[in-house]
């Protein structure tokens, strides 16, 4: 902490750092994490409290081998099944667990694997959230595209052949607001045959707006499902109000988008209760929306810039393969995404068990695309990256890895008529 402080007052003012002090130190200084602000939508539903009766009850000590091998021989994945998969009992299962997934996925997904990649296109933020390489008080290099720069960025992508692309932003209103945001999805539909967004929780008829402008489904980190744990990790901005996030997908559907996608962000809890969570609130939107296009996705907390306070809860390999069999198993119809935060070896195998979907010529930085898709120097100002990356395979170089898999990369199966 005495090694931050000296970090931060190189280049935070006296009063920037004592507020960032006090909203450290002091949760009175915090606004309430459950109260909406002003401007904020309220919507009526009962998705969020199925799923925190559920989470809040889990414990999952309790289940023994017995319950697993009881899961595995079900038909069909119940809450309760699982359950028990999620627990430590199913760890020595697990290549049980992987053969059903497989089974399970293949049945519903035949052998392919869809690509996408990322478009970051600013970073500034106005939350201060003490995991995430974007948040307010880090000292980085903050940039928003222009259009011009936005199409040269997509131009480049859509040039090495991808089809589908995630557009994300810092989460400021002031920088990177809904329109910016709308036309970066006009400009993007122009280029590619599927948008997606992670951006900033929004209400539904700016949902509405951004799927007129071209977007087709959105993702939304929950990071924790645990309230408390939120708490202590969001102490600044409109990101500190769980329950506004947390209603974000649904409003997103209810504003016309095709598809959402869940997730937490593991390793800032108990990992097996947010991927509890995560799977409770696809099941449940997935029953009250059927003819939603429904996905998970399953990161793992990534070194980022300028924090040495945050203590990740390890989550290492073997448990995130054990929670994506278990998804496959319990979601069977459902998109399941492992982006590149996981190395090119996992990936290359969990997409030939549960995953369907990876990233490929990923960059989490500001305006760097052309200078990393075509090595040339572009001279302009770039924006620093959120978070490190694990597996940076270009979409060439990742098809044919696929394909070498006995697999079917998709770049797009989906057509406007």
């Amino acid at each position: 902490m005495e090694n931050q402080f000296l970090i931060d007052s190189e280049y935070l003012s006296p009063e920037a750092l004592a507020r960032k002090h006090r909203l450290e130190t002091d949760p009175s200084a915090r606004k309430n994490h459950m109260e909406y602000l002003p401007g904020m939508e309220r919507i009526e539903s009962d998705v969020c409290a199925s799923v925190m009766e559920q989470m809040r009850a889990y414990d999952y000590a309790r289940y023994t081998a017995a319950d697993v091998k009881a899961a595995l021989a079900h038909d069909t994945c119940a809450i309760e099944d699982f359950k028990a998969l999620l627990s430590p009992a199913a760890e020595p299962f697990l290549e049980q667990m992987a053969q059903r997934a497989r089974r399970e996925t293949s049945r519903h997904f035949g052998n392919t694997v869809y690509l996408f990649t990322p478009l970051y296109i600013a970073n500034y933020c106005e939350n201060y959230c003490v995991y995430c390489g974007f948040n307010c008080y880090n000292h980085i290099s903050r940039m928003k595209l222009s259009k011009e720069q936005m199409e040269r960025e997509m131009k480049v992508i859509a040039e090495s052949g991808m089809e589908e692309i995630l557009i994300l932003t810092g989460e400021s209103r002031e920088q990177s607001s809904v329109e910016y945001i709308g036309e970066a999805c006009r400009l993007a539909r122009s280029y590619f045959r599927m948008v997606g967004l992670e951006i900033y929780p929004v209400n539904t008829d700016e949902y509405r707006y951004l799927h007129e402008c071209g977007a087709d489904y959105v993702t939304v980190f929950q990071e924790t499902y645990d309230t408390d744990k939120y708490e202590q990790l969001h102490l600044l901005g409109h990101k500190r109000v769980w329950p506004y996030r947390f209603d974000a997908q649904e409003r997103a559907l209810r504003g016309g988008m095709r598809g959402v996608a869940c997730s937490a962000l593991l390793g800032l809890s108990d990992f097996r209760k947010d991927a509890l969570a995560s799977a409770l609130h696809v099941y449940y939107l997935q029953r009250k929306y059927p003819h939603a296009e429904l996905s998970l996705s399953c990161p793992r907390l990534r070194p980022i810039i300028n924090n040495e306070k945050l203590h990740p809860l390890d989550v290492h390999e073997t448990q995130l393969c054990q929670i994506l069999c278990a998804y496959r198993i319990f979601l069977p119809y459902v998109g399941i995404t492992v982006s590149s935060r996981e190395s090119a070896a996992f990936r290359n195998g969990i997409v030939k068990i549960a995953a369907t979907k990876v990233s490929a010529g990923v960059s989490t930085g500001i305006g760097d695309h052309e200078s990393k898709y075509t090595g040339k120097e572009t001279g302009g100002a770039q924006g620093d990256e959120q978070f490190e990356i694990d597996d940076n395979r270009s979409l060439e170089r990742m098809y044919r890895d696929i394909a070498g898999e006995g697999l079917q990369p998709v770049l797009n199966d989906y057509l406007y008529v």
